[in-house]
């Protein structure tokens, strides 16, 4: 079946000059500049001004759009998202870490086929569009090739991995490799795929967690990534469980056992950080380590992360959304919201974490952690057009007094009306126009139940059914 749209006829065609005008235009560049009544240029994949836009630059066929006080922003940056797990969606809910992993995420992941993956990235691409992210992090499934199929067709930006174990208890069969082995296949990824889809697709190293990854397979992997001049995409620190493990195997927390390794660096991004001790904040700060944080995850088992300390000592901390099967919602939009409240409530401090931090997270240190702050993150002359028109009118999101605030305390994904990535509509007025919404999902339904039948999961029968 074909997965790609018919829809809109555009959707991946080369965009022609467009000139957004009399926009709420949120650029995020170094002064976090912002233009009331203001303009933006997009020429093929890029922009060619912003804010003030010299009316000489715009030729008479580009096409212009009212935004009528819209608000223009960067696309969102989801800097850790499981997209294979989007069709586990629910299969971890209200049970324990050790639990989820063992006998719920592993047994359905290992009887994924590539197809299978492909479909879940799909049925994750669309949620991503629509939740108004036009790049992301991937932090490892097994069929890279899959996942670039269905990047490469949504039209979007993906940093891709494999989940790479070589050791650990319990591991299904078909997952027990040598180090060399992984680290060969990673390299043959990226051979294949890397810079594919105009540039879009990218092949990072990944590090499933150091419950299931050898001194060894750690250290070799930086090696690599310093070579190929790509990033270490790693869980750590991730749960309490870890780092009594840590403690008892090598004898101090898993950050400082990666500092010992000498693998903490300004290419490894590490995602969860809950359990750092004070003095391995320090270390993420004087190596430029780079932070993804998912408070949604973080919140259902893992605790609570020190992000209010890491934003204070500029550590570059970003947004994400782990997998569905870990918070069930892979919206950034969401996790922005939850990210305003939940270090106000254990900090017992309603100052912190305040709303145009969180929205610098999810944009441009989005971007630096992913190692493109060059690239997009910003809406300035010379980056990728990555932009979203968000409307705020309607009654979850109006009457807008403070307009920074309610992109993240008010919004929510549905007022993200067009998402463009690449010069490209993603979606446009709410359709998305690169992918067969309908299609894709009938079959990731279908092949959830299939992967449940194979994998032997039984799930709790909540409430009695009767079937009529």
């Amino acid at each position: 079946m074909n997965k790609k749209s018919d829809k809109g006829g555009s959707g991946l065609e080369s965009a022609k000059q467009i000139y957004f005008k009399n926009g709420y235009i949120l650029t995020m560049n170094e002064s976090n500049q912002v233009y009331e009544n203001g303009g933006l240029l997009v020429q093929d994949d890029k922009i060619l001004a912003a804010g003030k836009v010299d009316p000489a630059l715009i030729r008479p066929d580009a096409e212009v759009i009212d935004l009528n006080g819209r608000y223009l922003l960067p696309g969102f940056v989801n800097t850790h998202v499981h997209t294979s797990q989007q069709i586990s969606r629910g299969v971890g809910d209200d049970v324990d870490f050790m639990t989820w992993l063992h006998k719920r995420m592993w047994p359905f992941e290992s009887n994924m086929t590539e197809e299978d993956s492909y479909v879940s990235t799909l049925m994750c691409c669309l949620e991503l569009i629509r939740s108004g992210v036009t790049s992301f992090a991937e932090p490892g499934g097994q069929f890279v090739s899959g996942m670039v199929r269905a990047v490469s067709e949504a039209g979007l930006r993906g940093k891709l991995a494999k989940s790479v174990m070589d050791c650990g208890e319990g591991l299904p069969t078909i997952w027990q490799k040598t180090m060399q082995e992984e680290l060969d296949q990673q390299v043959d990824d990226l051979k294949k795929f890397h810079n594919t889809a105009d540039g879009r697709v990218q092949i990072w190293f990944g590090l499933r967690t150091i419950f299931n990854n050898t001194d060894d397979l750690i250290v070799r992997t930086k090696e690599l990534a310093d070579q190929y001049r790509v990033g270490v995409h790693m869980h750590v620190a991730e749960a309490k469980s870890e780092i009594e493990y840590t403690k008892e195997v090598y004898g101090e927390p898993t950050v400082t056992h990666l500092h010992r390794l000498g693998v903490l660096d300004k290419n490894l991004l590490a995602v969860h950080t809950v359990w750092l001790t004070n003095e391995e904040v320090d270390l993420f700060k004087k190596y430029d380590v780079k932070v993804s944080h998912n408070p949604a995850s973080a919140m259902r088992v893992l605790g609570f992360a020190k992000i209010p300390q890491m934003l204070d000592k500029k550590i570059c901390v970003s947004i994400g959304t782990d997998g569905a099967s870990s918070s069930n919602r892979m919206d950034m939009v969401d996790e922005m919201w939850l990210t305003s409240l939940i270090h106000k409530g254990w900090r017992l401090d309603s100052t912190v974490v305040p709303s145009e931090d969180i929205l610098c997270m999810a944009t441009k240190n989005g971007a630096r952690a992913l190692l493109d702050d060059q690239v997009y993150g910003s809406l300035e002359p010379g980056k990728k057009a990555d932009l979203i028109v968000i409307n705020p009118h309607g009654p979850s999101m109006m009457p807008v007094n403070d307009r920074i605030a309610a992109l993240v305390t008010a919004m929510h994904s549905t007022n993200i009306e067009s998402t463009m990535c690449d010069g490209k509509w993603l979606m446009k007025d709410r359709k998305v126009l690169t992918l067969d919404e309908d299609a894709i999902v009938k079959e990731a339904q279908e092949r959830s139940e299939a992967i449940y039948r194979r994998a032997g999961i039984t799930l709790p029968n909540r409430f009695p059914v009767t079937r009529c």
